[in-house]
């Protein structure tokens, strides 16, 4: 099934957004940890989405960490009215830059409180809980009750709006949805990888916002490069005079009115080329010849 790409704002929770929001992720420096190498660049990029539209912004106080957080506040507070900061918890990094499990409900809390703090919000407007079910099954270090319990009282303490939950499988969505409400989620997903497909279908039900990370697919399956040298994917390009990418995300607009982007870069240039993506109006023949595309699932 799909659905026109057409319209230029969708919905995070109940809140109005742009289609094409951002994601922050690549501000940080190398291997998302300390600053970049360039900061006044970094500052740039955030100040331009603004302009052109952007009113979504994905972050993390793990992304640096703090780095990410602190561009932001320097590049935009006080922020623009409407302007929807996320960002996630679960994960913290040790001092040679490693991911681990931080997910106990004590751990939760704090890191919400980190992110208030580095980004200077009273409120953040939707808070995702990154599991590690998908990528390191049975390594998540608190139950999920506990977790969503844990975000549902921060958010009756008004500390958060909304929940969302990221990098999980279709019975964590379910039991989410039933419990505590959730705003979106944030899984891996591109014409590449459609694994996550009955995730999507259970969001359309429920009318939760879905946003794909790995919109391009991700560095297993070939990222860009494999799109650009996928068949259908360059023929659609070439008819529309657009980069294989461009193509790619325009797919994923046209698979969930409630499908929001959040392209990553930190160079203005393809900041500026990823928000052109709402101008590609993909057909119905776009769309078969798209169908063609032989999907590449390969484990995070």
């Amino acid at each position: 099934m799909t659905t026109s790409s057409s319209s230029t704002t969708s919905y995070l929770g109940d809140k109005p957004v742009h289609r094409i929001g951002f994601g922050a992720m690549q501000l940080a420096g190398p291997g998302v940890f300390g600053p970049p190498a360039d900061p006044d660049a970094a500052r740039a990029v955030l100040r331009r989405a603004v302009e052109l539209g952007v009113d979504h912004i994905d972050t993390a106080q793990f992304y640096g960490p703090d780095v990410v957080n602190d561009l932001i506040r320097e590049a935009l507070h006080p922020y623009p009215e409407g302007l929807r900061l996320v960002t996630k918890v679960g994960a913290e990094r040790d001092a040679q830059g490693a991911w681990n499990p931080a997910g106990r409900p004590e751990q939760l809390t704090a890191q919400v409180e980190a992110n208030l703090r580095s980004l200077d919000v009273e409120r953040i407007d939707l808070v995702n809980l990154r599991r590690q079910e998908v990528d390191h099954p049975g390594a998540d270090p608190a139950p999920l009750a506990e977790q969503l319990g844990a975000l549902a009282d921060l958010r009756d303490a008004g500390k958060i709006d909304m929940i969302g939950v990221s990098s999980v499988g279709l019975d964590t969505v379910r039991t989410a949805i039933e419990t505590v409400g959730i705003g979106e989620v944030q899984n891996a997903f591109s014409i590449l990888d459609r694994s996550d497909a009955p995730v999507l279908e259970l969001c359309r039900e429920h009318g939760v916002s879905y946003v794909p990370y790995f919109p391009l697919g991700s560095a297993f399956t070939g990222g860009p490069a494999a799109l650009a040298a996928d068949s259908h994917v360059a023929a659609v390009a070439a008819k529309h005079g657009v980069t294989a990418s461009q193509v790619a995300l325009a797919w994923l607009l046209a698979q969930y009115d409630r499908l929001l982007l959040i392209p990553g870069t930190s160079s203005v240039a393809h900041l500026e080329e990823n928000m052109t993506v709402l101008d590609l109006q993909l057909d119905d023949d776009d769309l078969a010849e798209l169908a063609q595309v032989v999907p590449v699932k390969v484990g995070l």
